[in-house]
């Protein structure tokens, strides 16, 4: 009976080192798989903070555009890959009051370097409508200064001919002093000369 006592002993001591054996190799197991998935959770936070617009310093993982122009903040600005041009005015504090946002693709996809100039509503001399050129009605006067061809063309007795040869006068002359410098080109009669008066300011 003591022999086979110690043939149990040996069968039950055995067990019990394979046991041990196998407990090891499972916490190992268990401790590389709770890494695995804290990694991928760490992945997917990353990704879904590049995707939300979060500056990411990875590799690849943000952009470095400059926005200038009618921006509130203009300046260089790190941004999520993937972003579009009205996301990058978003950070430049967005558009003034002068800014002309339609002159700009805001859906346009942005690249690394990029420079995105927001530009400004134009502007026409004073008593010019919205900046098209035109007067803004027959009693407001037009510069001489500065009146275009289109502007000239709308004086009565002037057509696009003559009007094209007072801008083209003017500018020979690096500007004029007075309309009655007008009496010196040819077409330009009395009547004329009165229609220039009523309308133009030197």
């Amino acid at each position: 009976m003591a022999e086979l006592s110690r043939a149990q002993l040996l069968v039950y001591g055995a067990i019990a080192v394979a046991v041990l054996l196998l407990g090891a190799r499972w916490l190992s197991s268990g401790g590389s798989a709770e890494n695995t998935a804290f990694g991928a959770v760490s992945g997917e936070h990353a990704a879904a903070a590049e995707a939300g617009g979060v500056e990411v310093d990875q590799s690849g993982g943000a952009l470095v555009v400059h926005v200038a122009g009618e921006v509130q903040d203009p300046g260089v600005y790190r941004i999520a890959a993937g972003s579009r041009v009205t996301d990058a005015v978003e950070r430049a504090g967005g558009t003034t009051a002068r800014a002309a946002p339609d002159s700009l693709n805001l859906a346009a996809t942005l690249a690394d370097g990029q420079q995105i100039t927001m530009p400004a509503r134009a502007v026409g001399p004073v008593g010019v409508d919205g900046g098209t050129g035109l007067p803004a009605s027959p009693d407001v006067p037009i510069s001489l200064g500065t009146a275009t061809v289109e502007q000239l063309d709308t004086i009565e007795g002037i057509g696009p001919v003559t009007a094209g040869d007072i801008v083209a006068f003017r500018d020979e002359r690096g500007g004029l002093a007075s309309i009655d410098e007008l009496d010196e080109l040819s077409g330009i009669g009395p009547a004329t000369m009165e229609a220039l008066r009523a309308r133009l300011q030197p």
